[in-house]
């Protein structure tokens, strides 16, 4: 198994950099055709992706891209190892899960968010400050949502009595909502839809404040890249062009994120420009920061993937003594 330590990108590696300038003059018949699944709807959490496209990133590493909505990381597991796709997005908890019940063929081949955004919002007015607080409190929640799965570990270090909390079945579309018109104490969202969740409790005269699920130390890994273990063995240097044209997608997001969201937006027009912005730009956090500087962008740490796995498992109870490492290869991600 590959180790997760990198280089800076500025020291990506030269093999893939000179396959990269092979096709940026080259003609369209050069191009691979590329489909691309995300892990949900796109929203300025999928800028990067959806602007790259349009700025023509992909195309200069070889790649005709063509990208679609996902529906749930789970779905786009499944999907891409019956040969839907050829990439996806989808949440590393979701990839263990898959591999360690059924030995799935398809692995994680890069990692995008160091750390989880599930998060509970709460009202300002509600007077809930921490995990403590929510004791006695209704939470609104989804059938089969991870929220739940993950809470009594998070309450565990937070010193909180999961046994106390009220949870109550709700639709996903009415969630924020109910939690607005204070029929519920807590709702579970991703804490990078913070900025248009929020805004829409303003417009009812309210605030809402998020309570990070990391805030605790729950620091697990979050969403990554996958692909079949097929296409890894049978065009690997196709794989190291995607990675390569992905992370170059988050770097361009990264400095130029008003152009990436114009481009995501003139693609994806029912979503607002300022909702892309609020939303691009927390979610850039998941992936440029120190943990991602320390391993490399796109590596991993074998502890907090360790970590994730132990988590995954007791959340879903899991007794197969599978071995976490066997689901991660990032060998084909530029600077490994």
């Amino acid at each position: 198994m590959p180790t997760a330590t990198a280089s800076k990108r500025s020291a990506w590696p030269t093999v893939v950099g000179a396959m990269a300038l092979l096709f940026m003059g080259g003609t369209a018949h050069a191009l691979d055709e590329v489909h691309l699944q995300t892990d949900w709807i796109p929203s300025g959490e999928h800028a990067m992706y959806y602007g790259a496209w349009s700025k023509g990133i992909f195309e200069e590493h070889g790649i005709d891209i063509t990208i679609t909505r996902g529906y749930g990381s789970g779905d786009t597991v499944t999907k891409l190892a019956g040969g839907a796709f050829d990439f996806g997005v989808a949440d590393i908890g979701a990839v263990l899960a898959a591999k360690a019940k059924s030995d799935i063929p398809v692995s994680t081949i890069g990692m995008l968010y160091t750390h989880s955004p599930h998060s509970l919002f709460v009202l300002e007015s509600s007077g809930i400050e921490n995990f403590q607080d929510l004791e006695g409190k209704r939470i609104g929640i989804t059938p089969g949502n991870s929220h739940k799965l993950y809470f009594p570990k998070v309450a565990e270090r937070a010193g909180t009595d999961p046994s106390k909390i009220v949870w109550v079945n709700t639709d996903g579309a009415t969630m924020a909502p109910l939690l607005i018109q204070k029929r519920l104490d807590a709702a579970p969202f991703y804490s990078i839809h913070h900025y248009y969740q929020n805004k829409a409790a303003g417009e009812a005269g309210e605030a809402i404040k998020v309570l990070p699920f990391e805030e605790v130390g729950f620091a697990i890994y979050s969403a990554s890249l996958i692909t079949s273990d097929e296409l890894i063995e049978e065009n690997p240097e196709l794989v190291g062009r995607f990675l390569a044209a992905t992370y170059d997608a988050f770097e361009w997001a990264k400095e130029n994120p008003e152009e990436a969201c114009t481009l995501h937006t003139e693609r994806v027009p029912e979503v607002a420009m300022d909702d892309c912005m609020g939303s691009l730009a927390a979610t850039l956090g998941f992936v440029f920061n120190d943990h991602s500087a320390e391993t490399g962008l796109g590596s991993f740490s074998p502890e907090r993937l360790q970590f994730t796995w132990d988590v995954v498992k007791e959340a879903q109870g899991i007794t197969s003594d599978f071995d976490p490492m066997t689901a991660v290869n990032t060998s084909f991600v530029p600077g490994s």
